[in-house]
């Protein structure tokens, strides 16, 4: 073999690559993205889940958003109060007050208070029965279908099924809103994490059809909207609804429910995850 050869095979690739190697350097300093070291220290800051709760695709989008002006610095749900001050020191802004909001199933059908049409043999996803008759096996077309697609979503293990209902322990609960957007029957919404009364229904059939749907289902009689003194309560399609900027808590609509759709919601009443 020609020595000459080799040493002029090897030269050449030992000069290209030297060419490549600075090619790629210089294009890196002349293409180089401009980072504001704000946005790295803010990410550092965000509990890193990707959850989406804050409506951006991950934690590195919602930073970005932040050091841009495009979002507060309090819109990290799971991170809540203590991460949204750390980012305001970052960036050098007041820290705004927010309310820290949990979900909540509004159904309390579970198998020994909801009737059944009939009995459902197949795949358990929520999703899937959208397919079967009547949308479920369920009497009530709003009722909660209990086979978990909410829980197999959470990430943070804040939801259960409990006799055929699913329930969120609010502790658990980062507000992330997966189960919100997975629930084909859209019984879940986010509430104050300290509100007292809740109603726990969201069937839309008039009274007589709720009633034989479902023992503590809101018939939308309006007794607890006449009872309240806040102006805190309302009927809509037959089914009460609460506005928890309002509601002082005081229970009288709980009180006067004849049928106990409205539960009380406070932190000793979340007995389902005790158990």
């Amino acid at each position: 073999m020609n020595i000459m050869g080799i040493l002029t095979a090897t030269l050449i690739v030992g000069a290209v690559g030297i060419f490549v190697g600075l090619f790629l350097g210089l294009a890196g300093i002349f293409f180089r993205v401009q980072v504001d070291e704000r946005e790295e220290k803010v990410l550092s800051a965000l509990p890193g889940n990707n959850c989406g709760g804050c409506g951006y695709a991950g934690c590195s989008n919602l930073a970005s958003a932040i050091v841009k002006g495009e979002a507060p610095a309090n819109a990290c749900p799971v991170g809540g109060d203590k991460v949204g001050r750390k980012i305001a020191e970052i960036m050098g802004v007041n820290a705004e007050d927010s309310t820290r909001m949990v979900a909540f199933v509004h159904c309390q059908g579970d198998c020994d208070k909801a009737e059944q049409d009939y009995d459902y043999t197949g795949i358990e996803d929520c999703r899937m029965l959208q397919f079967v008759p009547n949308g479920g096996p369920k009497t009530c077309n709003n009722g909660c279908l209990g086979y978990g697609t909410c829980v197999k979503e959470c990430p943070f293990d804040a939801i259960r099924v409990v006799n055929g209902v699913a329930v969120v322990d609010k502790d658990a609960c980062k507000a992330c809103g997966k189960c919100i957007a997975v629930c084909p029957k859209h019984l879940i919404t986010l509430i104050p994490y300290d509100a007292k009364q809740v109603v726990a229904c969201s069937s839309t059939q008039k009274g007589p059809d709720t009633i034989k749907a479902c023992r503590v289902g809101c018939i939308g009689c309006g007794i607890c909207v006449r009872n309240c003194e806040h102006d805190a309560v309302k009927v809509e399609d037959f089914h009460a609804v609460i506005d928890h900027e309002k509601c002082i808590g005081c229970g009288i609509c709980e009180e006067k429910c004849p049928k106990k759709a409205i539960i009380n919601n406070s932190k000793e009443k979340n007995d389902a995850f005790a158990g």
